[in-house]
C-alpha cells in the first residue's frame, strides 16, 4: 500500500471523510493530444486537385507524428464517385480510409459538383439525361435548380447514406453538390450570367441530405450565406440550425488581419449544440500572401469553439513549421474532460453501500456533444475486473467550456454497493470470490461502463482507464 502511494504522490491523497478513512485523487493534465469522437485535426485526402496532399502519400504513411489527427476528409467530384449511373466507385474512399480507421481515427465526406481545376464535377450521364449548365471559360457549373440535376442529386445521396449514415467511423458528412467545391460558391454562373441562387434553392440540398442523414452529423459551408458579410444570422444558415446541419468555416487565414475570418458571429448559435470545422485556407498559400499567423490559427479556435481544425496542406510539412501552435491547440480543440478531484473510501464491505464522490471539468473550447458517464474500475493486482461503478445520474455533456484555465468543476456523487451477498440452500454466494487489495481506474464512457474518451493522464490501462489508486474490499 505505501508503494502505490509513493508511486502516485502526485495524484492521490490521503485524508478523513465522515470518521472513517478516505483517498483522494488529484489527477495532473500531462498536456497530452487526444483523439476522441467528435473532434480533432483533420488531414485532406483529396482536397481540391487530386494530386495535392494525402492522396499522395504512400500507404502506410498515415502521417502518424502529427498528434491529435482524428479524422481524414475526402472531398470528390460527383463524376468520380458515380462515373455511370447507379454505379459508385465505393472504393475511391473505403481503401484509403482503412488505413486511418484501423488507427482508431475516423473520416469526413463531401461530394463535389463543380470543381475549377477540371473541366466537370457532375458526371457526363447527369447531362446527357438533359440537365442544364452552364459553360465558363472551359469549366462546367450545373443549374443548380434544374429538376433533373436535382433528381440524380437525390439518388446520389440516397446512396450515399444506404452505405455511410450512423458508420461510427463518419464523424460528419458535408452538404456538397452545391457550388464550386461544394462550398456554395457560384462562382462561374453567378459573374457571367448573372444567376444568384436564393434561399428557395439552398434550401432544396440540406432537404435532400437531411431526408437520408438520420444518424450521422452534417454540416454546410458558412460560404453558401455570404462569404464575406459579417453577419450573425443568415436565413440559410438559420434553417440549416434548425435541421440540425453544423457550419464548417470555409476558410480562415486567406487574407491577413482583420479579415482572417468573418464568420464568428454566425457561429454562436451553433457551437452550443453542434460541434463547429474549421477549415485554414491551403497553408502554403497563406504564407505566401501573408495572412499565416500562428497566435491567430490558436485565436480561431477560441473564437469559433471550434471542435475540428483542417490541415490544408501537406500534413508533414505544416507540422514540421508549426509544431509549437499545434501543441497549444492541441490542448484547447473540442473537448477535454478533466478530473479534478475524487474521493472514495479505502475499505468497503461486501454487499454494504458505500459512496464515490468527484468533480469533473471541461478543458476545450467546446461542450462534449456525445456525452458520457464517470465509470470505476475495480481491478486485481493482475488486471482481471471485478467491479465496474458507472455514475449514471452525471452525464459530462453538461460541462461547459470557459477560458483558459477558467473551467468550472462540477461535482457529483454517486452510492455503489459491490459484491451483494445471496443465499441459497447451499450457503452464501458472492460475486467476488476473493477479498482484499485491489486498483481502482477512472473512465468516462458508455453507461454500461466501456471506456470511450482518452484523458491527458498517466496510467492508462491501455483501454481508456486510468490508475487512481487503491481500495480494499472485505
Amino acid at each position: 500500500m505505501k508503494k502505490l502511494i509513493i508511486l502516485f504522490s502526485l495524484m492521490l491523497s490521503v485524508c478523513t471523510y465522515s470518521s472513517a478513512q478516505t483517498f483522494t485523487a488529484s489527477p495532473v493534465d500531462n498536456g497530452s493530444a487526444l483523439v476522441n469522437p467528435g473532434m480533432g485535426w483533420m488531414l485532406y485526402y483529396y482536397s481540391n486537385i487530386l494530386d495535392n496532399y494525402c492522396s499522395k502519400l504512400e500507404p502506410e504513411d498515415t502521417v502518424d507524428e502529427f498528434e491529435g489527427v482524428g479524422v481524414v476528409f475526402f472531398r470528390l467530384p460527383w463524376a468520380f464517385l458515380e462515373p455511370e449511373k447507379g454505379k459508385f466507385n465505393w472504393e475511391i474512399i473505403d481503401s484509403p480510409a482503412q488505413r486511418w480507421i484501423d488507427k482508431g481515427k475516423r473520416i469526413a465526406i463531401c461530394i463535389t459538383s463543380t470543381e475549377n481545376w477540371t473541366r466537370q464535377g457532375t458526371p457526363q450521364w447527369v447531362y446527357d439525361e438533359g440537365a442544364k449548365y452552364y459553360e465558363v471559360n472551359g469549366f462546367l457549373e450545373s443549374e443548380y435548380s434544374d429538376k433533373i440535376f436535382l433528381k440524380e442529386v437525390e439518388h446520389c445521396v440516397k446512396a450515399l447514406a444506404d452505405r455511410y449514415d450512423g458508420d461510427p467511423n463518419v464523424d460528419f458528412v458535408a452538404v456538397g453538390h452545391f457550388g464550386m467545391w461544394g462550398e456554395g460558391h457560384t462562382v462561374l454562373s453567378t459573374p457571367v450570367h448573372g444567376k444568384e441562387w436564393g434561399f428557395k434553392t439552398k434550401k432544396k440540398y440540406i432537404d435532400i441530405y437531411c431526408k437520408y442523414f438520420k444518424d450521422t452529423q452534417l454540416c454546410i459551408s458558412d460560404d453558401i450565406a455570404d462569404p464575406y458579410i459579417r453577419e450573425d444570422h443568415f436565413k440559410i444558415t438559420d434553417y440549416a440550425f434548425k435541421k440540425g446541419v453544423t457550419i464548417k468555416d470555409d476558410s480562415i487565414l486567406v487574407q491577413p488581419w482583420p479579415n482572417s475570418w468573418f464568420h464568428t458571429g454566425m457561429v454562436q448559435q451553433f457551437w452550443p449544440v453542434m460541434p463547429v470545422i474549421i477549415e485554414h485556407e491551403h497553408y502554403l498559400g497563406s504564407v505566401e500572401r501573408g495572412a499565416w499567423d500562428k497566435e491567430l490559427l490558436l485565436q480561431s479556435i477560441e473564437e469559433y469553439h471550434s471542435s475540428y481544425m483542417s490541415i490544408h496542406c501537406w500534413p508533414h510539412l505544416e507540422y514540421e513549421q508549426n509544431k509549437d501552435i499545434i501543441a497549444r491547440i492541441n490542448r484547447r480543440m473540442g473537448y477535454r474532460l478533466l478530473l479534478d478531484k475524487a474521493e472514495w473510501p479505502s475499505t468497503v464491505k461486501r454487499g454494504e453501500p458505500f459512496q464515490i464522490k468527484s468533480s469533473w471539468k471541461n478543458g476545450g473550447v467546446a461542450p462534449c456533444y456525445g456525452g458520457g458517464y464517470p465509470c470505476y474500475t475495480i481491478k486485481t493486482q493482475k488486471g482481471g475486473i471485478v467491479a465496474v461503478l458507472v455514475d449514471d445520474g452525471f452525464n459530462v455533456n453538461v460541462l461547459q467550456p470557459a477560458a483558459p484555465g477558467e473551467a468550472v468543476a462540477q461535482e457529483t456523487s454517486h452510492d455503489f454497493n459491490i459484491a451483494q451477498v445471496f443465499s441459497n440452500d447451499h450457503g452464501n454466494f458472492s460475486r467476488v470470490a476473493q477479498s482484499g487489495e485491489f486498483q481502482i481506474f477512472f473512465s468516462v464512457g458508455k453507461v454500461d461502463g466501456t471506456p470511450v474518451y482518452e484523458l491527458p493522464y498517466e496510467g492508462n490501462d491501455g483501454h481508456k482507464r486510468y490508475l487512481m489508486g487503491s481500495i480494499t474490499v472485505e
